[in-house]
């Protein structure tokens, strides 16, 4: 059971970075409707939310594009370190694996782009997906410790009790 639990982990890193790699290889035209979308999806939240609030539509946009390289890289980050993990990693050492393996995607995602026709690799993309990346490895590490300290806690029997 538990090498299924590797495998599965493992599987569920190479599927998002699939995914992120199938979203890179999309040229310029393409990836701008996606983005376009959303930001459309977006602006109407924005609106009905807050209708006195304004907005240029290319400030959506560049906030949508720069919040999902950032959220891709964290929900990567998470994944990996879970997968390392479930095979044995502990500790700092385990947060540092994952931190290089999302950092190493993050780099070879950019430099692919150099190759996809209207898209670009930049320095900057890099940096924030290495912060998206981060904050994930951080949320996954206080997640497990307070999971792991309510387990304790819940098995710990009072004197008296």
């Amino acid at each position: 059971m538990r090498h299924y639990k590797i495998f599965i982990s493992w599987a569920l890193v190479i599927s998002w970075m699939a995914l992120i790699f199938y979203l890179s290889a999309q040229h310029a035209e393409r990836s701008a409707d996606l983005s376009g979308g959303i930001t459309e999806w977006v602006n109407e939240v924005i609106e009905n939310v807050a209708p006195a609030a304004e907005f240029q539509i290319d400030e959506i946009s560049f906030f949508v594009r720069k919040n999902a390289h950032f959220f891709a890289y964290m929900l990567l980050s998470i994944l990996t370190l879970n997968a390392v993990r479930r095979s044995g990693g502990r500790g700092l050492v385990s947060m540092v694996v994952a931190l290089v393996i999302s950092v190493l995607y993050a780099i070879s995602d950019e430099v692919h782009q150099l190759f996809v026709p209207g898209r670009s690799g930049q320095v900057s993309d890099v940096l924030l997906d290495s912060a998206g990346a981060l904050v994930g490895i951080l949320l996954y590490a206080l997640t497990s410790r307070l999971v792991l300290k309510k387990k304790n806690a819940s098995r710990t029997v009072q004197p008296g009790k």
